[in-house]
């Protein structure tokens, strides 16, 4: 078989509050069943010792139901994270959503819990088309662009 993307990971303080955030805001569907997985497979696995998760698959939008997934997951024990989300911060950077109407999706990412991390810009790609954009981050500081193209 070729190699395909799968799913993308978020471990969170509270995975169904951050979960209900992704289905209400982007049109994510539950993808059953819940997770609730400990044992020594996952401490193998994973390399955390008394592994121990719980959580659920949400489907990605606009790919289909083969389409790749958002796992949001909370472990029984966690670390922290910074505290202060920054685009420019090594390792992960963010999830990206191309959304219809920009500014109606950044209200809706506030209204559930999202901040504002960036201002809304719009930028003329030379040989591409026009894209509107920002940055924001959801409830728990993960940081998501919106984006919208208009192309040539």
């Amino acid at each position: 078989m070729p190699t395909k993307y799968a799913h993308t990971n978020i471990i969170s303080e509270n995975w169904e509050s951050l979960t209900k955030f992704y289905i209400e805001v982007f049109d994510c569907k539950p993808v059953p069943p819940q997770r609730n997985q400990s044992g020594e497979w996952l401490e193998k696995g994973t390399g955390v010792k008394n592994a121990s998760l719980k959580g659920m698959h949400l489907r990605l939008p606009g790919h289909g139901e083969s389409g790749p997934t958002l796992e949001i997951y909370s472990y029984g024990n966690m670390i922290e994270k910074p505290e202060i989300p920054a685009a420019n911060r090594k390792g992960f950077g963010h999830l990206a959503f191309e959304v219809d109407n920009v500014e109606e999706t950044l209200g809706k990412m506030l209204k559930f819990g999202g901040s504002k991390l960036g201002e809304i810009v719009v930028k003329e790609v030379e040989g591409v088309g026009t894209i509107t954009f920002t940055y924001a981050t959801d409830p728990e500081g993960n940081i998501i662009e919106i984006q919208n193209w208009k192309y040539r």
